[in-house]
């Protein structure tokens, strides 16, 4: 008697015996062996795409989250910080910017040097503060000093990072004459503020960064004497 599945010779199989369980184990029974592999290497490479999007979906579970202060909304360039300003949101640590800053408190009431975009990471640089005026010098005494241009139409066209050297107008008085003077040289714009902002002040304040030798003279010189500024 032949095995079940296997047609002894001479005979030919019914078109009702198609279907039957017996076709199926005679199928799968004799299948070629490299049909076997192929089909195991199918699902290996199944199995490999569904654990890769698996861990992208998880992301790294060892990996350290620290609170961060972010933009709470769009906020525009020498904007006053508030509370309402500013959130706290976890982001991995090995993303973070350096210099990012932890604590909301610290930046309530300072003073932004840029724009930012809603959920931005805040860090030392984007406020006005001494590792501003160092960052942006080179110089580990650096100053940012307020001054107000003699005419207004040059504070329109400045733009934080531009260098400039500050410039005293001549100054006349009974006796004499004392010329123009340069008293900064390479000073970094750091903020022009805009007109009739929240501080009440109706014309534009520029903060340029220079190092404090140079900062000492420049405010001293803005109390008595008009200042203007030669752009590089």
């Amino acid at each position: 008697m032949a095995p079940l599945g296997i047609i002894p010779p001479g005979k030919t199989r019914s078109v009702a015996e198609l279907g039957r369980g017996n076709s199926l184990r005679f199928a799968l029974g004799n299948r070629p062996r490299w049909a076997d592999g192929l089909l195991a290497r199918r699902l290996l490479a199944t199995a490999l795409i569904a654990l890769a999007v698996i861990l992208f979906l998880r992301g790294d579970p060892g990996s350290e989250r620290t609170d961060v202060v972010v933009a709470g909304r769009d906020l525009p360039p020498g904007h006053l910080l508030e509370a309402a300003d500013l959130r706290s949101t976890p982001h991995e640590s090995g993303t973070l910017p350096a210099g990012a800053v932890d604590n909301i408190a610290t930046l309530v009431g300072a003073t932004l040097t840029g724009a930012m975009r809603t959920g931005e990471v805040f860090t030392d640089l984007r406020i006005v503060g001494p590792r501003l005026a160092a960052g942006v010098t080179g110089a580990g005494d650096a100053r940012i000093v307020p001054i107000r241009l003699a005419d207004t139409a040059v504070a329109e066209i400045l733009r934080a990072g531009d260098r400039v050297d500050v410039v005293a107008a001549e100054e006349q008085n009974a006796q004499s004459m004392r010329p123009a003077r340069l008293l900064a040289l390479d000073a970094a714009v750091v903020l022009v503020s805009g007109p009739g902002d929240r501080r009440g002040t109706p014309e534009r304040i520029v903060l340029v960064a220079m190092d404090a030798e140079h900062a000492t003279a420049v405010a001293a010189a803005s109390l008595r004497t008009a200042l203007t500024v030669v752009l590089h």
